[in-house]
């Protein structure tokens, strides 16, 4: 029905106009008496096999929201019940920005993908921490975190700072976005001496703090094996909790011509199917290189049941859908922990 009905009527509109009608509708639906039950009775796949512990954290499955759906955690309770373990809100900044000029989100329906130059757009990390004070504990919430567009990248990790600060008390674990390509020069601070002076502020900031939060570091698709090597050797050294692998990317090699339209469309971070790849490549080469000692969550171009075990299977602990959900709807949650569940029971089968 979603694929056949839904999903085309509403291509027929602008996508971020979309976006927020959806979230109006799920918010509306949710508050109609017992709907609320009968959808997580419907949409929740549960399984004691896909129960894990990643950072000191407990997730009931690997499935999770990533960043970029839920900016300011607007409507996080609302989309759990689709069945996700977790979610993860923002990028939020220190202060509320407009973001990029619009049109700037952009469906490409044959390759099942996305392109979108957002630019950090958020209410501020204020708004943010205050709509998490009294949420439920029954879904794990992620902090995303970046810096203002106007800040320039030397003072960049009093942003991250800030933000790691005022969202302390109200999330599980934090993400830190260095990778998205859609912000001016942000990718710069991927940079050794850049990246380990921001993380070595939040670490030396946690200690300071009685309860122990995670830090995840987001990477970028686009670095090379020798970087990678570089940002492996800092994960340890900064004392890091896992990394989400992969952000979007700038690179349009992996899509299927049309080179007018992607042109016309221009810059802005690919997500979706042609992503799947690249991220898979990243995932198996942390896996290899830590010896499976650092946890991944993985993320890009996960689209289908498929790619979530495809995903596991390369080394990832949890996984995360954005652009997948979109082009699969709601259901694809429950699809998704079914299938990673009969692959790991596969996995118990063989070690047997």
């Amino acid at each position: 029905m979603y694929k056949g009905l839904i999903r085309p009527l509403l291509f027929l509109f602008d996508p971020e106009k979309v976006h927020h009608l959806v979230v109006f509708l799920v918010k509306i639906l949710n508050r109609i008496p017992g709907i609320k039950v009968l959808l997580k009775k419907s949409l929740f796949y549960r399984d004691a096999l896909l129960k894990t512990t990643v950072a000191g954290m407990n997730f009931e499955n690997r499935v999770g929201m990533a960043a970029g759906f839920d900016k300011n955690a607007d409507f996080y309770n609302d989309f759990a019940v689709f069945g996700f373990s977790f979610m993860e809100v923002g990028t939020v900044t220190p202060v509320p920005q407009p973001g990029n000029p619009k049109p700037r989100l952009f469906r490409l329906p044959k390759d099942q993908a996305l392109i979108n130059r957002m630019g950090f757009n958020n209410k501020g990390v204020d708004y943010a921490a205050k709509k998490l004070e009294n949420r439920s504990k029954k879904v794990i919430i992620g902090g995303n975190i970046g810096k203002n567009t106007a800040t320039l990248n030397e003072k960049a990790a009093d942003d991250y700072l800030k933000c790691f600060l005022r969202l302390y008390e109200v999330v599980d674990y934090f993400a830190v976005n260095i990778s998205c390509p859609n912000i001016k020069d942000l990718d710069k601070l991927q940079d050794q001496d850049s990246l380990s002076g921001i993380l070595n502020r939040l670490t030396g900031a946690r200690k300071e703090r009685p309860a122990y939060k995670p830090i995840f570091l987001k990477i970028s698709p686009d670095l090379t094996f020798k970087q990678l090597d570089e940002t492996l050797a800092l994960y340890f050294e900064a004392g890091l909790d896992g990394l989400i692998a992969t952000n979007t990317t700038s690179d349009r090699t992996c899509l299927n011509g049309r080179e007018a339209m992607i042109n016309r469309i221009g810059p802005g971070g690919l997500s979706g199917s042609p992503l799947k790849q690249r991220s898979l490549e990243i995932i198996r080469y942390i896996c290899k290189q830590s010896e499976g000692r650092i946890p991944v969550i993985g993320v890009g171009g996960i689209i289908t049941e498929e790619d979530a075990v495809d995903m596991i299977r390369a080394g990832a602990s949890l996984i995360q859908v954005y652009t997948g959900f979109i082009y699969n709807g709601p259901l694809i949650v429950k699809r998704m922990n079914r299938a990673i569940a009969r692959y790991l029971s596969g996995c118990q089968e063989n070690v047997k």
